[in-house]
């Protein structure tokens, strides 16, 4: 039993990263798609009550905004992993402006979340974590995080 949890600015390959990894054996807890937060908790408890591996697939900038999935996986006993998209605000805007329609997020939305960013812990009660950044041929890269990153290393 395994909870994922994404941490990263928008359009910094989170959705990619699900498809290519997680697809054939997570369900996507995805605020953009349940639209809100009770359709999201409503998921989340459903997965947690049924064993269901899943992937939040949010930005989850913060520390109190992942707490909430920790902590209720951590009571069901699910293995907590977590992915930190590294990816600076031009090159997420940049991505951005590839996109279509709401898809679209203005560089202003992904300025005020790269603010708020603070990379993910294991002092939060992950077992594992590991840093992902596009690799500029249409993947991705991704290495173990041993120890806590700088919180102003990814700046």
């Amino acid at each position: 039993m395994q909870a994922v949890i994404f941490t990263g600015i928008q359009a910094s390959g989170k959705s990619s990263f699900y498809k290519e990894r997680f697809f054939n054996t997570h369900i996507r807890i995805n605020l953009d798609m349940l639209h809100t937060r009770k359709r999201e908790d409503i998921l989340l408890h459903a997965c947690l009550r049924a064993k269901q591996p899943f992937v939040v697939d949010n930005t989850n900038p913060t520390i109190e905004a992942r707490a909430k999935y920790i902590e209720a996986a951590r009571l069901e006993r699910f293995e907590i992993v977590g992915f930190f998209f590294d990816s600076r605000p031009a090159e997420a805007t940049a991505r951005s402006e590839g996109r279509a329609g709401k898809a679209r997020v203005p560089a202003h939305v992904i300025e005020i979340t790269y603010r708020k960013l603070q990379p993910p812990t294991y002092d939060e009660g992950f077992d594992r974590l590991y840093v992902v950044r596009v690799d500029g041929e249409g993947g991705f890269s991704v290495e173990v995080m041993l120890d806590n990153l700088d919180q102003s290393s990814h700046r």
